[in-house]
């Protein structure tokens, strides 16, 4: 009918209305997500190598770069290790293009933006308008940033973990068994990143036994059980056909037999400042407000949530960034008191039945939604900014950033020390990017000859005051991470230095702000030992 009106010449201004209108929803509908994928790709790519590797993103590049045929690194980072390779397989084909730590930690990256955005299409499919507002919380959350900025498996695995629960929550509606299915193989592929997303599969088994879910019965999950294994038995099946399975089973057996790493409550007083108390907060008021309505979306959440939560508080071997794939739940769980004020039907309901809002009152509503979000987010931006700028303290956690000083001195070593000399430093950690960066052998004095505690591929030095006498390590190198986490070997070290006679050759410093102002503070520093 409007067509023929316009053709006619009689009703000219409902059709450019009418386009106005469409144009408007489409932007409504684009924009809104858009600008946030534009902010986390902005905060996740942003000087992206402005710190060289940590130890972790060292071994895991190292490897990539013995997959993509640089054989140089492969007898100090060999292919097998303690985890799957689905990560360096890709990162390998990143290097292969560009041989740069930007090529490797942009692999990651682009799963933290991808991550952001399943986010918000689980958020739309859960809560509808909450979509946006989950994933602009993700986007900016310093948890879920720091730790895909840097080459972990860990970013990764969460991305495979958000589409897993996108399948789950699509399976609730229409062929459960298909998205069953496609949930397993999506775990799958978190696992093939990082064997730890087993932990998932009982969170997906604990919502099942929950009770059913739409569609979605609990014998529908046993199809992608099956899909799941089939998918992860890839690895192992790669591990034997390379002959590698002695080196899978000694790491296993490390694994599970480590002593404790961090204290129990460490995810208690660690992660709620990198997670966020605004988000934390919201999501607990999004519970209060959704406490009558309790239903399979908020069973789902929880149960992926709370299973890792308790698991690895109670396992001994903790890091800080194994809950990484909780996060896009909790964003969306945050995000629902934001859909209840955009969304009246999900206002609280009153005795009487559903709330019955004037309409000034609901505009006003719809008004504070988007402020409410972006306050939360702005609470979060300002300790992400901090974060992903080059660090000025001279203490270490794994997962938190990368190690400043390591990737200049490992290439100061790799240009002036003799090819074939051999270093010993504090930990294994130093001694991982220095061996990345120099391509030089570098010992550790903290590795323990007590096979059962240490790392398979580490190897123990039982007497360095005799293999310093006898000129097995030319230099010496100390740290300022090693000193902070085992004082105690950083000073066996410097017992070294001062009996052999140890020369200064290097002093690496980074910029650490003190009272009276910036100063540079030494980090690293290089001896040459006088046997």
């Amino acid at each position: 009918m409007t067509l023929e009106l316009a053709a006619t010449g009689t009703a000219r201004k409902p059709l450019p209305r009418t386009a106005v209108t469409v144009a408007r929803s489409a932007a409504g509908r684009i924009l809104p997500p858009s600008a946030v994928l534009a902010l986390a790709a902005w905060l996740r790519f942003r000087d992206l190598t402005s710190v060289g590797f940590n130890s972790d993103e060292a071994v895991y590049t190292g490897s990539a770069q013995a997959l993509a045929g640089h054989t140089g690194l492969e007898s100090m980072f060999p292919v097998f290790r303690a985890h799957p390779i689905l990560v360096q397989l890709v990162i390998a084909q990143a290097l292969r293009i560009s041989d740069s730590d930007w090529s490797a930690r942009a692999v990651t990256a682009g799963f933290g933006v991808a991550a952001v955005g399943l986010t918000y299409l689980l958020g739309r499919r859960l809560y509808g308008p909450a979509g946006c507002a989950a994933a602009g919380l993700l986007a900016v959350m310093p948890y879920h940033v720091t730790v895909s900025r840097e080459v972990l498996l860990d970013g990764p695995m969460t991305c495979f973990g958000v589409l897993c629960l996108y399948c789950l929550a699509r399976a609730t509606a229409d062929a459960p068994r298909r998205w069953a299915m496609a949930a397993g193989a999506a775990l799958g592929l978190a696992a093939l990143c990082k064997e730890t997303s087993a932990v998932w599969v009982g969170s997906v088994f604990v919502f099942g036994a929950m009770g059913s879910a739409g569609r979605l019965k609990a014998r529908h999950l046993l199809p992608g059980l099956a899909v799941f294994t089939g998918v992860f038995v890839a690895y192992p099946l790669a591990v034997r056909m390379a002959g590698a399975s002695g080196t899978s089973q000694n790491f296993l057996l490390w694994q599970l037999l480590r002593r404790a790493n961090h204290p129990l409550w460490f995810y208690f007083t660690a992660l709620p400042g990198s997670v966020g108390v605004a988000v934390l907060v919201l999501a607990l008021l999004g519970l209060v407000i959704r406490r009558r309505l309790l239903g399979w979306r908020e069973r789902l959440l929880l149960a992926w949530i709370a299973v890792p939560v308790v698991f690895f508080t109670l396992w001994p071997v903790k890091g800080y960034q194994y809950l990484l794939p909780t996060a896009p739940a909790l964003a969306v769980l945050a995000a629902i008191p934001v859909a209840a004020l955009w969304d009246a039907r999900e206002w609280p309901r009153t005795r009487r039945g559903p709330a019955a809002p004037n309409p000034a009152l609901r505009r006003a509503a719809r008004c504070a939604a988007p402020a409410l979000a972006l306050a939360a987010m702005a609470t979060l931006l300002v300790p992400t900014w901090r974060q992903i700028n080059p660090s000025d303290s001279t203490g270490f956690l794994a997962g938190t950033g990368g190690l400043p000083g390591g990737r200049e001195a490992g290439r100061w070593i790799a240009v002036h020390l003799p090819r074939g000399s051999r270093l010993l430093g504090g930990g294994p950690s130093i001694a991982n990017v220095l061996e990345y960066y120099s391509d030089r052998e570098v010992g550790a004095l903290s590795v323990s000859s007590d096979p059962r505690d240490r790392n398979p591929v580490y190897r123990p030095v039982p007497n360095p005051d005799l293999a310093v006498r006898r000129g097995e390590y030319q230099y010496l190198v100390w740290d300022s991470y090693t000193a902070a986490r085992t004082p105690y070997f950083a000073s066996e070290l410097e017992k070294l230095v001062n009996r052999y006679h140890g020369v200064a050759v290097y002093t690496g410093t980074v910029m650490v702000a003190t009272k009276l102002g910036p100063a540079p503070v030494p980090v690293i520093v290089v001896y040459e030992v006088h046997p």
